[in-house]
């Protein structure tokens, strides 16, 4: 899978080989001071490529299938959801496991309010520059690993 950023204001998206958005980074800018001025610090740092050494991962966290205004279905389908989502969330706690991360967040989708998102940290192997080229190779093993697990 070919992976592919995008600027977008001060975050990054993240897209698919398929040209498809498959999450957000958000690069650890540093202490910004002062606050006031953070845009233009923010702007210079990315012009500049300086260095970075980690960011916040978001991605689709589980869909439901549940939480849809003209839902109307069985009870054997909702468990079916169910399970579905459950054995999901065993993947997910698994993959956080190996990836070991400590922290995460899980909150409902700015877009969709039937899913779920979840916004974890990303620690790069070293200091690296505020470029596509350069981020994407630091984002692709879990990019990678969350794709084989089929958690993207």
């Amino acid at each position: 899978m070919l992976w592919n950023l995008e600027l977008d204001e001060e975050y990054f998206r993240i897209y698919d080989s398929k040209k498809l958005i498959a999450g957000y980074f958000d690069p650890d800018y540093g202490d910004i001071f002062p606050k006031e001025n953070s845009e233009q610090i923010i702007s210079t740092m990315l012009k500049n490529h300086d260095k970075i050494c980690r960011g916040m991962m978001m991605v689709p966290f589980v869909k439901f299938g549940l939480f849809d205004r003209d839902l109307d279905t069985s009870l054997s389908n909702v468990q079916e959801n169910v399970d579905r989502v459950n054995q999901h969330l065993q993947k997910w706690n698994a993959t956080l496991s190996e990836l070991n991360c400590k922290f995460h967040s899980v909150r409902i989708s700015h877009t969709d309010q039937d899913m779920l998102t979840i916004t974890f940290p990303i620690l790069f192997s070293q200091p690296t520059p505020l470029k596509k080229e350069e981020l994407i190779k630091e984002l692709f093993p879990t990019l990678d690993l969350l794709q084989k697990k089929g958690l993207l």
